[in-house]
């Protein structure tokens, strides 16, 4: 049979991801569809849901890996364009053993690539490199399988809708979508809802004519802050390029970020559910941590990744889990995986029933400063040998250190990071201190021991 290889660039840790006509092409969305197929057949499925964000080479690639797909003897349920989380709405409601979200997320509009769910479940790490292994070996199954066009935007929207526990809204709120795979989707959902809803670019256009679609960098949230103040809204909701990541804005126009949207819904949930778990990665503020646990919650800090929290969310029956970079992931009432549309759902349920809006939750949280995430150039050989050496100087020292994923060292000031970017040549850091003196303290300790491994530090 014959041998594929793909850019080794475009095999990481959560998905397939490139840059099309340099290292991502057609014929690699055909060979990623006859191993992906190849590993559903020998599982013993026949079926993949294929979707497909409103990049301009979506539709290009989903016929390819559609094709791939069916060559192996897989039956593809095309469900249409859409954000990521109605794909994954697909591989949990259809009849069907797996499923591949094409999307570039939140990158550039020339990059493109695939998520992909494997029996209602993150398929990562090892699973995508077995796909590059079959591939290379030519080792596919043969087959001719069929395509069913099986559009499920509006059983997606009827779900998100089902979730709304409220009837009448004065809230005025402001939405963008950033031109991204959610536009559609934002629209049809905010024409149902009660209250008065604005829009922003919601309108898909993969080259996002109007500003990046990524709401954890501020820049990117300035529409929604002036369209919040001139409208007197009471807050903004953003969405990222496929709709699985939420930004929020009140009605000051403060942005909350990922670890602040992540404590408020967890207190909605915890109000139902008390003493349940409810896990967020390492990269997330102590403030979370310990408000989960005074609202008689369990807080447990995993991995960054989002196949990471999805697969420790099943592990310890978790009804809720989030990320800094705030994927938030919801089994209470919902199927655990991230859906920011659902979440922003959420939001306005516990605005309306509970009287509480955005602006006087931020305001009530424990004072902290923080920086934000900062990233240091380290190749990909060196970068994970950089943090053993780090904890091994830290462990001699006896420092208090978590090492779920990297090393998160506590003091007295606060807490320091450093971990390894699964999916880039960098290595990640932040710090967050009761103080700013206690901030430049913390950040010192970690360029000592960066510093100590040969690590430069941009001035």
């Amino acid at each position: 049979m014959a041998l594929y290889n793909f850019d080794p660039t475009i095999i990481r840790e959560y998905d397939i991801r490139g840059i099309i006509g340099e290292t991502l092409s057609s014929a690699d969305a055909t060979a990623i569809g006859r191993a992906f197929g190849t590993i559903i057949r020998r599982a013993g499925g026949n079926k993949v849901a294929v979707g497909y964000d409103g990049r301009t080479s979506s539709p290009d690639l989903a016929d390819a890996l559609s094709q791939g797909l069916r060559a192996s003897g897989v039956t593809v349920y095309g469900v249409g364009r859409g954000p990521t989380p109605m794909l994954y709405f697909a591989a949990y409601t259809l009849p069907v053993d797996g499923g591949i979200m094409i999307t570039g997320s939140h990158n550039p509009g020339n990059h493109n690539g695939f998520k992909l769910v494997q029996n209602k479940q993150a398929f990562f790490g090892e699973q995508i490199k077995e796909i590059d292994r079959i591939a290379k070996s030519g080792d596919f199954e043969q087959g001719e399988g069929d395509y069913i066009e099986h559009p499920i935007f509006d059983a997606y929207i009827a779900r998100l809708l089902e979730e709304v526990q409220f009837n009448q809204s004065g809230l005025k709120v402001i939405w963008d979508a950033g031109n991204g795979a959610a536009g559609e989707a934002m629209s049809s959902l905010t024409a149902k809802l009660p209250g008065q809803h604005e829009l922003l670019f919601a309108d898909i256009d993969g080259t996002f004519p109007n500003h990046h679609p990524d709401p954890t960098v501020p820049e990117n949230l300035a529409d929604l802050q002036r369209a919040i103040y001139e409208n007197k809204a009471d807050l903004g909701i953003a969405f990222d390029g496929d709709g699985d990541r939420i930004g929020l804005v009140d009605a000051e126009g403060e942005i909350l970020w990922g670890d602040q949207i992540m404590l408020f819904l967890a207190k909605g949930v915890l109000k139902d559910l008390p003493g349940a778990t409810i896990i967020a990665d390492v990269k997330a503020s102590q403030v979370l941590f310990n408000e989960v646990e005074k609202s008689g919650g369990k807080p447990v800090m995993w991995k960054t990744g989002h196949s990471h929290i999805k697969s420790k969310m099943i592990e310890l029956n978790a009804p809720f889990a989030g990320e800094m970079s705030a994927h938030l992931f919801f089994a209470d009432r919902y199927y655990g995986y991230d859906d920011a549309l659902y979440a922003a759902v959420r939001v306005l349920n516990i605005i309306e029933n509970e009287e509480l809006s955005l602006a006087e939750f931020r305001k009530s949280l424990p004072k902290a400063v923080n920086t934000p995430e900062m990233r240091f150039e380290c190749a990909d050989t060196r970068k994970f040998s950089v943090v053993e050496e780090v904890a091994a100087r830290l462990a001699e020292e006896k420092a208090d250190v978590v090492s779920v994923d990297g090393v998160r060292v506590n003091t007295e000031d606060g807490w320091w990071l450093l971990r390894a970017s699964n999916t880039q040549a960098v290595l990640v850091a932040r710090c967050e201190a009761s103080s700013e003196d206690g901030l430049k303290r913390l950040q010192k300790q970690l360029a000592d021991q960066l510093l100590k491994s040969d690590v430069a530090i941009p001035n």
